[in-house]
């Protein structure tokens, strides 16, 4: 059989072929699955070619349903990469260039009149252009906290009409959560691991979820003033926490003072070009004459393309982190607004804080955020939808689970990978346990693999005490203190697998491999490795493997480690020891660290 050539894939200058650091390439490519025996990287710098010409193997480090996905890091001696792939089975051999695929029967592609003609090229390593999401987001565990439900430690804040904590949320009704009641329990959250809070919006509004913002200088009322966020940001920093807020820059409120004046003066406002106004005077039904956020009246859509909504847009950001010191932003609605305002933003954050987290509200394939220019991560509900189906709903078996993360995986540059926001709850969807129709084993493995795989790693409030709750506005329902009414149990085991987190890089930095040969049917297995010579591994001063398994169904998973012994970090259920094969029972996981 021949090559399938129609499988063969690789794009330059983006998640195929990009900076890892500021002296490693990556260099990836995709085949057809179980097509190709060998992949080989012929590199070097073109104008040192006779010098520097060099072969290095690839490595098969993974397959989807259809690809095999390959993969190699060089270090170019002059910081530029010229390079062409060399693809094998046992009867051809094939040449990649950015011209096509050619007869591989030589020892190089054909090379014109000049000995690199054809060939891919990563141009210059520019340091100013690698990828760098903040060190500390690939060590982070974040919490997240819709704070009009979380505590209310200031009765004195309360809106008019407040109802009992404990009571039915329902889309307009409030509980008088603050910021206070955050500080007041920063200790829980700390004793959890928790290293990093996500608040959703925080800024005066109208609504109980306060993404109709009318004035995004001031905090609302309701939950305090400047003064309160500064204590809570101070105390969290304390205690090593980070804070992040929510920024809500796709659209205002209908009470956002440029948009009443609109609302008031039509096309004579001052304002008129900072929304998409499509006809005047100004209707809000039956759909409003405006562009708005899901044809929400109450949420009219700002033009960040106007040099004056972005000026204000951007001193918004700016503002929060000089008076606050917070630690970054969640951008809400994030794929709606242009590039360019982002780009902009990004910019002033990092240059008033280098490590800061910019976090894009995004639930598809993001890569035309994530080049480096504009977020750091996204919240990552790929992730999020490929975790229901295994675990909670059982639509997907083990083979096709580890098939869509490994396709996940292959979508960014790794250090991307690393910084993604793995959620199983938020504000914007049912809660985990709900989705698992109460089964506590579901959530706890729900849990067990959020927490080894690859990303950062997101535990909405309540979860950990088993809060339940369908779609919104049931999943933001008030925090359960009473610890009589807490999964206590629960939340010991979700405390220790985030200590099992801090503890091994290798969960937090390692590179993730399936195993293939053991996903079948109900039992997935993984491994975590910090390899040799990478960045994490000699970041950390350690080069390790940890193995995973995760057994939804009924029958034993076993798990065999043949020449390595093993050392088991965690086991949640049914794990137990056979000479060098560890049995995983029903509805169990574990986590092994491989010994030399």
């Amino acid at each position: 059989m021949t090559i399938t050539r129609g499988a063969v894939y690789h794009r330059p200058k983006s998640s195929d072929a990009y900076a890892r650091d500021e002296s490693t390439i990556h260099v990836r490519i995709r085949t057809a699955r179980d097509d190709v025996e060998r992949c080989t990287l012929l590199w070097g710098d073109k104008y040192a070619w006779a010098e520097t010409a060099t072969l290095t193997p690839m490595t098969r480090v993974g397959h989807d349903e259809r690809h095999d996905y390959w993969q190699v890091a060089v270090e170019p001696p002059y910081r530029r990469l010229c390079y062409a792939v060399r693809i094998e089975d046992a009867e051809e051999r094939l040449w990649l260039t950015e011209y096509g695929l050619e007869d591989g029967s030589t020892e190089g592609p054909s090379r014109g009149d000049h000995e690199t003609v054809h060939f891919f090229e990563y141009p210059f390593l520019n340091p100013v252009d690698v990828n760098r999401p903040p060190e500390w987001a690939n060590d982070a565990v974040f919490y997240q906290i819709f704070p009009e439900r979380f505590a209310n430690a200031n009765a004195d804040l309360d809106p008019e009409g407040v109802e009992e904590w404990g009571e039915p949320p329902t889309r307009d009704n409030f509980f008088g959560g603050d910021l206070q009641g955050i500080t007041e329990n920063l200790e829980y959250i700390d004793d959890l691991g928790i290293t990093a809070l996500y608040l959703t919006p925080v800024f005066e509004s109208t609504s109980n979820h306060k993404y109709n913002t009318t004035d995004y200088y001031r905090i609302d009322p309701q939950f305090g003033d400047e003064d309160d966020l500064q204590e809570l940001v101070e105390e969290a920093h304390d205690r090593g926490i980070r804070v992040m807020l929510d920024a809500v820059f796709n659209h205002a409120g209908r009470q956002f003072e440029p948009f009443q004046d609109v609302v008031e003066h039509g096309e004579d406002s001052e304002y008129a070009d900072w929304f998409h106004v499509h006809e005047f005077p100004i209707e809000f039904e039956p759909r409003p004459t405006y562009d708005a956020f899901a044809f929400e009246p109450y949420m009219p859509k700002l033009n960040t393309e106007h040099p004056e909504v972005k000026a204000y847009f951007i001193d918004v950001a700016t503002h929060w982190i000089e008076v606050a010191d917070i630690d970054g932003w969640r951008l809400d609605v994030a794929n709606e607004v242009d590039h360019q305002f982002w780009r902009e933003l990004r910019q002033a954050v990092k240059e008033l804080k280098p490590d800061a987290y910019i976090l894009g509200e995004i639930w598809h394939d993001s890569r035309a955020w994530l080049r480096g220019d504009q977020f750091d991560s996204v919240m990552n509900y790929p992730f999020s939808y490929a975790t229901y189906d295994f675990l909670a709903t059982d639509d997907i078996d083990a083979e096709t689970f580890a098939e869509k993360q490994t396709k996940f995986q292959f979508r960014y540059p790794e250090q991307v990978t690393e910084v993604l926001f793995n959620l199983l709850s938020s504000h914007d969807t049912p809660r985990m346990r709900h989705r698992c129709d109460g089964d506590e084993d579901r959530l706890r493995l729900a849990f067990l693999l959020q927490l080894t795989s690859p990303g950062t790693p997101c535990v909405y409030y309540g979860d950990e005490i088993g809060m339940t709750g369908g779609h919104d506005p049931d999943c933001r329902r008030t925090m359960v203190w009473d610890e009589a009414e807490q999964n206590r149990k629960l939340r010991a085991y979700v405390a220790d697998l985030i200590s099992l987190r801090h503890e091994e890089p290798a969960l937090r930095r390692g590179y993730r491999r399936f195993r293939y040969d053991l996903c079948d049917g109900d039992g997935v297995v993984y491994q975590r490795t910090l390899e040799d010579g990478s960045v994490a591994a000699e970041a950390t001063d350690e080069t390790e493997t940890l193995t995973v398994a995760i057994n939804r169904g009924e029958d034993t998973l076993r798990v065999p480690f043949p020449g390595s012994d093993t050392e088991c970090l965690f086991a949640g259920g049914d794990v137990t020891r056979d000479d060098g094969t560890w049995t995983v029972g029903e509805m169990s996981g574990a986590v092994w660290r491989h010994l030399e």
